[in-house]
């Protein structure tokens, strides 16, 4: 029978020392050296393991969706750190404002960003 004890995702980067300075220094989260990799500790108590892969291919989707109760806010400290915003203005696909948010779908307001290796993170609001 399969009866794992604890479980966590990971995903791969190109440089690790990029990696790190993100996530710690431009997102605020803690990053703790794990092994190989990184141990991305996330809110509510969840782990990310990264790790360097030397033929990294970006994620094509979204790896990380980071929830919070103020869109605009999170979108303005995170622009203010650096951070670009995709922008998007597709007819049958999300369509963005000029700071990047996707509001009004049928889905909750949200913005799309890559970190440094390219892979697709989100801030995506909930209100709960």
């Amino acid at each position: 029978m399969f009866k794992p004890k604890s479980a966590f995702s990971g995903f791969s980067v190109h440089d690790l020392a990029k990696a790190r300075a993100f996530y710690s220094q431009t997102l605020g989260l803690e990053v703790k050296e794990d092994g190989p990799g990184l141990g991305l500790q996330l809110p509510g108590g969840g782990v990310v393991f990264i790790y360097s892969k030397p033929n990294h291919q970006p994620a094509t989707f979204t790896i990380l969706n980071f929830q919070v109760t103020n869109i605009e806010e999170a979108v303005d400290t995170l622009i203010s750190r650096g951070v670009t915003f995709e922008q998007y203005d597709t007819p049958h696909g999300p369509m963005t404002d000029a700071k990047g948010i996707a509001r009004g779908g049928p889905g909750p307001n949200i913005a799309w960003f890559k970190d440094p290796a390219g892979n697709f993170l989100a801030v995506i609001e909930n209100t709960d």
